[in-house]
């Protein structure tokens, strides 16, 4: 992030809890994670839970539900802003002694009537100063029936830059910064202030976030520098858009990350697929969670904004997918067999995984084919009966039958043997003895390669279903 790296980085992510862990949010998350591993340093999770109206338990439990589904385990927190009110008080009443903080008694009336007043000589609507103390200044009478804010007094002279390390250098004239609220008429810290203190007391190195943060940072940097404390390097993150190059929204996917769960993705895809929506490493599409703690650097950020495309994370899934063991397969889609109705343990479920991972994009696609094999066989389609189970058919599947009765190795080598054998015996092509032969034992007219799902389903039950068929 800078020519000179602190001897320990420490980065953070500090979502609000007022709803799921987004894919924004998500790729925040991994970012600050996988930089922090890069350095080896400390990742800090904080829960800003501070507006009390919209934050939920259960917002809480998704968004740790779903750090935990990425794999991105804090190595300090989660720490929850409502259980520091007291440090915040603290530190408001530390900055009221030494003249970096004022009462202010002006209503939120009185304050919009100053910024229309700004307005209406086309200046930038804000606070005018009317509780700021000045040498020389006479502040007016205090109100007795009126609770106070707290203001950070800004610099009035001068500009706040700092280089951000997505960005390259930023700067705000101080003279288009009023006096921030950091505190409210009851007492309670707003979010800028809360930000500061818990950077500066958890001891922040590195922030990278949404640029919808920008505008917050030259506030944060000056009450930082008033408390005598060195502002973290700040990185500011474009926003992802929909495919339609639009911000992205429910519409195209943007729900909890914990969705993508339910829908069948893995985490280590969607990891790697985040990973690539905003940096990367030269060409590389695919890696592990591991090269990209290797290969994280903030100079490969890009400046521009990130494009969603849910056709490259079901690509990357697949590949991921394909590329995983037949056995955790099993284990990652025996429960999605269940929830459908299935009993994952009434065929070799690995064996089903070899089968079909070949072609799958999701785990639940991969669920959908081992009900195959996990559930009693789909009534067959009268119309398709009618087209495909003729009476040649019929006879043709009773002599499979017969010849698959007598086999004396039940595997995919010899049945496939005895479809050719079959074929050539009626001198017909494979349609005419494929699909009968699929929608008799499957109830399905399109299934993987017929002779591996007659293994895996095994003696017994192909004979039986092809039996019934006959009546």
């Amino acid at each position: 992030m800078s020519s000179s790296i602190p001897s320990v980085v420490r980065t953070r992510f500090a979502p609000s809890p007022t709803g799921y862990l987004h894919l924004g949010g998500a790729r925040t998350a991994l970012f600050s994670w996988a930089y922090a591993r890069h350095h080896q340093g400390v990742f800090v999770l904080r829960i800003e839970d501070t507006d009390l109206e919209r934050s939920t338990p259960e917002a809480v439990q998704a968004i740790l539900d779903g750090m935990q589904w990425l794999g991105m385990q804090p190595d300090e927190g989660p720490f929850y802003q409502m259980q520091r009110m007291d440090r915040y008080r603290e530190v408001i009443a530390q900055m009221l002694r030494e003249g970096s903080a004022y009462l202010c008694y002006s209503t939120p009336e009185e304050v919009e009537a100053m910024r229309e007043k700004a307005r209406a000589a086309g200046l930038k609507p804000r606070y005018d100063g009317t509780w700021r103390p000045e040498a020389g200044k006479t502040l007016p009478p205090v109100p007795a029936d009126r609770q106070p804010v707290v203001r950070f007094r800004s610099p009035l002279q001068g500009s706040t830059s700092w280089n951000d390390v997505v960005k390259g250098p930023i700067s705000f004239d101080n003279a288009e910064l009023d006096d921030l609220v950091i505190a409210r008429t009851d007492g309670t810290p707003t979010y800028n202030f809360c930000v500061v203190v818990d950077d500066w007391d958890m001891k922040i190195t590195h922030v990278l976030r949404g640029d919808d943060h920008i505008n917050n940072t030259p506030r944060q940097i000056n009450i930082l520098r008033a408390l005598g404390a060195e502002p973290p390097l700040y990185g500011h993150l474009p926003m992802i858009l929909g495919p339609d190059g639009e911000k992205l929204s429910k519409r195209h996917g943007a729900v909890s990350v914990m969705e993508y769960d339910k829908q069948g993705y893995l985490p280590e895809a969607m990891v790697n697929y985040l990973a690539r929506l905003g940096w990367s490493h030269g060409d590389d599409e695919l890696f592990s969670r591991e090269q990209l703690v290797e290969w994280f650097d903030t100079r490969s950020l890009s400046k521009s904004a990130a494009q969603w495309d849910p056709k490259k994370l079901n690509w990357v899934n697949a590949h991921y997918i394909k590329h995983s063991s037949d056995e955790d397969l099993a284990a990652r889609v025996a429960p999605r067999v269940a929830e459908l109705g299935g009993d994952p343990d009434a065929t070799d479920l690995p064996a089903v995984m070899a089968l079909l991972k070949d072609r799958a994009e999701t785990l639940n696609q991969l669920a959908d084919g081992a009900m195959l094999f996990c559930a009693p066989p789909v009534q067959i389609d009268p119309e398709l009966a009618a087209q495909h189970l003729t009476p040649e058919a019929r006879e043709i599947l009773r002599d499979f039958a017969e010849h698959a009765g007598a086999l004396p190795v039940w595997d995919t080598a010899s049945l496939a043997a005895l479809i050719q054998e079959t074929l050539a015996r009626h001198g017909v092509k494979m349609p005419k003895l494929g699909i009968p032969l699929r929608l008799a034992t499957t109830g399905r007219k399109q299934t993987p390669a017929i002779d591996a799902v007659l293994a895996l389903l095994g003696r017994d039950a192909v004979l039986q279903r092809l039996a019934a068929l006959q009546g």
